[in-house]
């Protein structure tokens, strides 16, 4: 995995100030591995704020786009943690995780004269950018019943990319549909349980996190920008509003990456809950403070704030709401049983 320095974000801002026009998601995630603009830095690695600032820069740019290529990147990270050096050059790959009841794929042995080598059946929902990829990570369930994973060439005949179970209007280009599996061959990523157990699980959550606040970031600078020179009080709290979420929000997303630096392998849970639930809340008061301040006009007239905000209320639902925090308030609670840390945590 090449080194990924400060010039690299630099270097996919001017990719994509200088298009001439914005293709579809797809197509411009392939130009971008073909540009080499994909080859991140994995997290824990030492420069995972600059791993994340990327990831921020494209959101600020395209949600749908941010969407596919932070799936992209999440795939070459956890081959890179597996070991498993199985990427072709050029290949563009998602990874498609979710575990809906009815929608789980059987992953078992080929045979034990071709180790590591699975057959992959099943459907599985949620699969974004399924029409644009070349290569999918996907989880499934070996017969044992444990949690597992395959790399999936999907260009074989086992394989069949359906229009069915997508009909959002916002990220409508990640055409996350259903994918059918009959008798695929894919390669075994990893043992039982490696997805959810390695470090970079929660490392690479709380990196989507950095989607989410690229994306508010870019919507407060347009806002920023409609209210210069303007003496209007009610408009401009609505700016000083997004101003204090943003800024605590990008501080939790440099210290969370700091920590990420200083312990790679340490488990992530709780700082990665907090980091992802601190910005939700972020993108949606910047959200609220952008059509409170400006009305209703950006959002009718100008086509890439009424993208942008259909978009990042479908891509924060990845975040569980009430779920989340109430099962990072169970951790507290644990946490705080063994030594007062919780506590600690919150001192100054």
């Amino acid at each position: 995995m090449n080194t990924f320095v400060k010039d690299n974000v630099e270097a996919i801002r001017s990719f994509l100030a200088e298009l001439p026009e914005r293709p579809d998601a797809g197509r411009l995630l392939c130009e971008m591995v073909d540009a080499g603009l994909d080859r991140l830095s994995t997290p824990g690695s030492g420069q995972t704020l600059q791993r994340w600032r990327a990831l921020a820069a494209v959101a600020a740019y395209d949600l749908n786009l941010a969407k596919l290529y932070e799936a992209h990147t999440d795939a070459l990270a956890i081959l890179a943690e597996a070991g498993a050096d199985i990427a072709p050059p050029l290949s563009v790959w998602g990874v498609w995780c979710a575990e809906p009841p009815k929608a789980r794929l059987d992953i078992h042995a080929v045979s034990a004269e071709e180790p590591g080598r699975v057959v992959v059946d099943g459907v599985k929902a949620w699969c974004s950018g399924a029409n644009a990829l070349s290569h999918a990570i996907v989880s499934g369930w070996n017969p044992d019943g444990h949690p597992c994973l395959a790399a999936v060439d999907l260009d074989q005949a086992g394989v069949t990319v359906t229009d069915e179970g997508w009909h959002a209007v916002g990220m409508a280009e990640t055409m996350s549909v259903d994918v059918h599996f009959d008798n695929a061959r894919g390669i075994a990523v990893g043992g039982p349980d490696f997805y959810t157990d390695r470090p970079g699980f929660w490392q690479g959550g709380a990196g989507i996190a950095a989607c989410w606040h690229g994306a508010a970031a870019q919507l407060a600078s347009y806002l920023r920008g409609k209210l210069a020179g303007r003496d209007d009080p009610h408009a401009l709290a609505h700016l000083g509003r997004a101003d204090v979420a943003l800024s605590a929000s990008a501080a939790g997303l440099r210290a969370a990456a700091q920590a990420v630096d200083a312990a790679p392998t340490a488990d992530s849970y709780r700082l990665a809950m907090r980091v992802r639930l601190a910005t939700e809340q972020a993108a949606v008061e910047v959200m609220q403070a952008l059509g409170r301040a400006l009305g209703a006009a950006p959002i009718c007239r100008d086509p890439w704030v009424a993208r942008m905000m259909a978009d990042l209320p479908v891509f924060l639902r990845q975040s569980h709401a009430e779920r989340d925090l109430a099962a990072l308030a169970q951790s507290t609670l644990r946490h705080g049983e063994d030594d007062d840390a919780g506590e600690e945590e919150w001192r100054l």
